[in-house]
């Protein structure tokens, strides 16, 4: 399949139909050796950039403790990894997303049939009857949250609840791009395990399985080389036009605080109104270069100058799923965000 074709129909498949994880190995044998152990902590934080696997990773441990629910078996004490054979039953369920021993809380649809922008409290709710029915199957019982950057208040105190009372053979694996900001009453009761971002290979080799294409493709060589570690954007970038608008944008950042208004009509030209890559390739470029101004600056020295991107950079990706869930023009939204960021930036 072409890199061209991948961008057209995206077909990057998701990470409860993806059975192999690339790089991570030490965060796999620490889920793995907590398993083992019969003693493993009821909540893990898995954190990291976004786009590297950490959704692959928590599915993973997902379906490798529903088909082994004994740690002391003899086949999870000599598991090398936690892989699951994809025809096994409990994998075949998995990937269907019909198995009755795991809840995924993730973003849903509204009454209009349009994506949420937060994962509200009544989904959240749904932990109590889950946790709490003795109908569903034997053993191990599992909630992945993706993410839970994304719970809004009143979510994030429901999952705390039942985190501080867990229920016997529990599991709690939440998904976070951005673990700092996690409420720390909820981080509290988590073991962290962040991952770093993938070598260039892994990129490519992961890119390659999850979009099904050659992995000596040139577009997915060049797309995996400007990824920085993340398969998702390795995936965005797919086909050239989503690295060319990642170009773009970067060019028109580093003349902040002046910015040529003609480039940014361009630039919201080049957005189009309903492409979600584009979308997603221009907010990407702003956290990458909001990012490298958190770790190149002196933070004692400029935490106002910080503190003012950090509140920025909140209403920048509100502004953007906004944008994305109401499918509103994206040309505002570009003049909006290079707005307030020169205001941030002066």
């Amino acid at each position: 399949m072409s890199a061209r074709k991948v961008e057209q129909e995206s077909p990057a498949r998701h990470p409860r139909e993806t059975s192999d994880l690339f790089g991570h190995r030490e965060a796999e044998s620490t889920l793995l050796d907590a398993y083992r152990s019969g003693r493993i902590p009821h909540a893990w934080l898995i954190g990291g950039a976004q786009g590297i696997g950490k959704a692959t990773l928590a599915y993973r441990m997902a379906r490798f403790a529903l088909a082994f629910r004994n740690p002391k078996s003899s086949q999870v004490q000599a598991a090398p990894t936690l892989r699951v054979d994809p025809t096994d039953p409990v994998a075949r369920q998995i990937t269907a997303g019909a198995h009755g021993g795991l809840l995924v809380l993730e973003r849903g649809l509204n009454d209009r049939g349009v994506m949420r922008t937060v994962i509200t409290v009544d989904e959240t709710r749904e932990t109590i009857s889950f946790f709490g029915s003795t109908a569903a199957v034997d053993g191990w019982r599992v909630c992945i949250v993706d993410t839970v950057d994304e719970l809004n208040p009143n979510a994030a105190n429901a999952l705390l609840k039942i985190l501080e009372e867990p229920p016997q053979q529990s599991l709690f694996l939440l998904v976070s791009h951005a673990p700092s900001r996690v409420l720390p009453t909820i981080l509290s009761r988590c073991r962290k395990l962040l991952l770093r971002p993938l070598e260039t290979d892994d990129v490519v080799r992961a890119a390659a399985a999850a979009a099904d294409i050659d992995a000596e493709d040139p577009a997915l060589l060049e797309a995996a080389a400007a990824s920085e570690g993340s398969v998702g954007r390795a995936l965005s970038l797919l086909g050239g036009d989503a690295l060319k608008l990642q170009q773009r944008t970067a060019a028109l950042l580093a003349t902040l605080p002046s910015v040529d208004p003609r480039e940014l009509h361009a630039l919201g030209d080049a957005l189009g109104t309903s492409d979600r890559v584009a979308l997603a390739a221009f907010i990407d470029s702003i956290d990458r270069w909001m990012s490298e101004r958190m770790r190149t600056g002196d933070v004692n020295a400029n935490l106002p100058r910080l503190a003012r991107l950090a509140e920025v950079w909140e209403k920048i990706v509100r502004a953007a799923r906004d944008t994305e869930a109401y499918n509103l023009e994206r040309k505002p939204l570009v003049f909006s965000v290079f707005s307030m960021l020169a205001d941030a930036t002066r």
